[in-house]
């Protein structure tokens, strides 16, 4: 079994299926994909993340506000506990910090991702963290206010390795998207091998960011066997061991998601 550790699916591109989400379900089913994290990223969607969890028995969730979503709206401590305590929610976030596209709101950005840390640490979940162009920042806010005993997963990494390596001192995991696959990614197929295998995950991010041979087309949860498959090659493993390493390591995160 493989695990998509972080897809949209209340984003999906839906146009070419007739069936609609159940289609899109059937067909990652079908190439051995036995669940999916469908990931918040507003106060506004997270409603309805917790809906689709609620209506596929290997569907679980995350709540929380994206950094580039700040501006629609905060969530504190509280709020974003309360909003934890529903059904099939597993982890909090999609949180973290982004400069690459905003640097407008890097206060704001500060500020909700700290609230974000401090909830989990106090709910005991792990936080699902975005992180660009802002390396110390994302790794000092962790530091100061994360949990080392929940801790959580920097996830569609693109940074360096000195980056991945503070957060695996940190006890936070690594996941892989599609970029990996694209051509010009040899520094992030760099960080691929060296990341411990006990702290790999795998996804999809999608509908974004499709994998090689997809790439510029909508992504969807089937294609994060590609993402596996290349990593399997680049760390010299069998595609069936990659699975299974990534689909634990993604049961010992989220524990709730068991």
């Amino acid at each position: 079994m493989l695990v998509d550790s972080h897809c949209h699916l209340d984003r999906l591109k839906l146009e070419q299926f007739d069936g609609g989400l159940n289609e899109v379900l059937d067909l990652a089913r079908s190439r051995g994909i036995g669940k999916f994290l469908c990931v918040g990223i507003s106060l506004d969607n997270a409603d309805r993340v917790v809906e689709i969890a609620g209506q596929h028995d290997d569907v679980v969730c995350s709540v929380g506000v994206h950094p580039l979503d700040v501006e629609s709206g905060l969530a504190d401590v509280d709020r974003l506990i309360e909003l934890s305590k529903q059904p099939n929610v597993v982890a909090l976030g999609e949180t973290g910090l982004d400069y690459y596209y905003s640097t407008e709101t890097k206060d704001v950005q500060k500020q909700s991702f700290t609230a974000h840390l401090q909830a989990a640490a106090k709910a005991g979940l792990p936080v699902i963290v975005h992180t660009r162009d802002a390396r110390e920042d994302t790794i000092e806010l962790i530091r100061e206010h994360g949990s080392r005993e929940h801790a959580g997963v920097l996830h569609c990494f693109t940074e360096s390795w000195e980056m991945a390596k503070a957060a695996l001192d940190l006890n936070y995991y690594i996941s892989l998207s599609g970029i990996v696959t694209f051509k010009n990614a040899a520094e992030l197929r760099e960080v691929a091998k060296q990341v411990p295998l006990d702290r790999l995950l795998v996804e999809t991010d999608s509908p974004y960011l499709a994998p090689v041979p997809y790439r510029g087309k909508p992504n969807i949860p089937a294609y994060v066997r590609e993402v596996a498959e290349f990593i399997a090659e680049l760390r010299g493993l069998e595609y069936e061991e990659l699975a299974e390493i990534t689909t634990n390591n993604f049961h010992r995160l989220f524990p709730r998601a068991a």
